[in-house]
């Protein structure tokens, strides 16, 4: 869960970096770990602290899928987009959870925010899922709405 952005908290963990530009994926990593997203707010003090322009961080922000920058549910669901798990219906797998919440990739209902992973190392159990850091394999249909119910969706 989000929690409110401070730019004193936020300052530290930049500095905890060095302050230096290259560290920047490993800055926003931190600053989503602390904060579930990357505001607007966030991208302007990184791109200050940081001494690069804000299209720069957008652009990295924007680019990897680990950064958002709205404010996660309360649950976050990924589910694996990888090859492996693609050839044991992944696909099917994300069109049913799109359909049963009612939300496309990278979108959230009130508890439940659904986004991709490209590879949770678990392909011998193909499809995989996440949810909230614990994964699961062999995640067909019936399964996954155990999973998502569990949420109090």
């Amino acid at each position: 869960m989000a929690i409110k952005y401070d730019k004193i908290i936020a300052s530290e963990i930049i500095s905890q970096f060095g302050g230096r530009p290259e560290m920047l994926v490993q800055v926003l990593h931190a600053l989503v770990e602390r904060y579930g997203y990357i505001s607007d707010e966030a991208i302007r003090q990184v791109a200050t602290e940081l001494n690069i322009s804000r299209a720069e961080v957008h652009g990295v922000v924007s680019f990897y899928h680990d950064f958002r920058t709205s404010p996660p549910a309360k649950h976050i669901l990924k589910i694996c987009q990888a090859e492996a798990c693609q050839a044991m219906g992944s696909r099917q797998l994300t069109a049913h959870a799109e359909s049963k919440l009612g939300v496309q990739m990278h979108g959230s209902t009130d508890n439940v925010t659904l986004e991709p992973v490209y590879c949770l190392g678990n392909c011998a159990c193909s499809p995989a899922v996440i949810i909230d850091d614990k994964v699961y394999g062999r995640v067909d249909a019936n399964k996954l709405d155990k999973l998502i119910d569990e949420c109090g969706v």
